[in-house]
């Protein structure tokens, strides 16, 4: 609370006195963070209020709207490059960081712990097609194309991404709503919990938060150049795990604390729904906002950045498939993200 206070005024007294750049990237991350936390806990009332996959796809969406408010600004001031190792940085961050610990941290309290089996499976299907397919094609196709093709082609595979994803919300949401029960659906609890907030209080708050994160966000972006120099970290550093992580602190701290409380059907819908929308939703929304922009943005990522997505995807599906987890596979996911990071810290 104090953080959000306190942090929000120096962010814009900072930004007007023009502060150094990189005490000021510390103020505007760690000021993003305490607001996400507030996000978090608004969207953690609505998720109690609306149940759990209303809740996850919540969780989803407030959590990405930083990082796509982020991005935005990043794209204006024509770096591509951070906004592609971001988008990176995100499925990695989610899949691993945030799906990690929340098996880790809920399989310390209970030794096994169930999610719907079948909405993992559901998932699954949809990761493979989104990482594997959507982001390899272009890289592989884009050889032997030049850079007007491949914009062409990208935003060509963004509006079908963006409409598979409607499609896979109507389908969740509505056409097959309640069909694929888990015997744990409700989630792990014997008594209702009573959200935090009211449902118009949350949903306030979640409106104020937001906005002045788009505000932190924008002079966050101007910070990046400097910083880069000043610490030797590369854009792909930056992007991949800075922002990244930044980015989506709102669901990385609810995903815990639904782990926590032994909810995971939520902290699974949030791991796996989120990455679901950063690459169905958000990556083709940006490619098609980018063409506003001087610098149009193709959906081609770099070979360290698509083998580290497409193995990231493996592992999780290999892992969520059988609806269960424990510490174990929490740590073995942690792992895989530590080995990544450095590997992406030294390139």
């Amino acid at each position: 609370m104090i953080m959000t206070f306190v942090g929000v005024p120096v962010s814009v007294i900072g930004s007007l006195m023009h502060w150094p750049s990189t005490i000021m990237f510390g103020i505007y991350c760690l000021t993003i963070i305490a607001l996400a936390s507030y996000m978090g806990r608004a969207t953690e009332s609505l998720a109690i209020i609306a149940g759990p996959r209303i809740g996850g796809l919540l969780n989803a969406t407030f959590g990405n709207a930083v990082e796509l408010i982020i991005s935005i600004f990043a794209l204006k001031a024509g770096l591509t490059g951070v906004v592609l190792a971001s988008l990176t940085g995100s499925v990695l961050g989610n899949l691993l960081l945030v799906a990690g610990l929340s098996f880790f941290l809920g399989g310390i309290k209970f030794k096994r712990q169930t999610f719907n089996v079948y909405d993992a499976r559901h998932n699954s299907g949809l990761l493979m097609f989104a990482v594997i397919v959507a982001f390899v094609i272009p890289e592989v196709f884009s050889m032997g194309m030049d850079e007007g093709k491949t914009i062409s082609l990208s935003v060509g595979i963004s509006v079908i991404l963006i409409a598979l994803y409607l499609a896979a919300l109507f389908f969740k949401l509505v056409t097959h709503r309640g069909v694929y029960q888990s015997e744990n659906s409700g989630g792990g609890g014997g008594h209702e919990e009573e959200p935090e907030w009211s449902k118009m209080k949350a949903i306030v708050i979640l409106a104020l938060a937001t906005v002045a994160v788009a505000y932190v966000s924008e002079s966050l972006v101007h910070t990046f150049e400097t910083v880069a120099e000043s610490f030797g970290w590369t854009e792909l550093f930056i992007g991949v795990i800075i922002v990244a992580i930044v980015g989506n602190a709102a669901e990385h701290a609810s995903a815990l604390i639904f782990a926590w409380k032994n909810k995971m059907d939520i902290a699974v819908e949030i791991a796996i729904g989120s990455t679901l929308q950063i690459a169905m939703f958000v990556a083709p929304v940006l490619v098609l906002i980018s063409l506003l922009f001087n610098e149009a943005m193709p959906l081609v990522f770099t070979l360290p950045e698509l083998v580290a997505m497409a193995s990231s995807v493996l592992l999780m599906v290999i892992i969520s498939n059988d609806g269960e987890s424990n510490w174990f596979e929490g740590l073995t996911l942690l792992a895989a993200y530590v080995i990544m990071g450095i590997g992406f810290f030294l390139l």
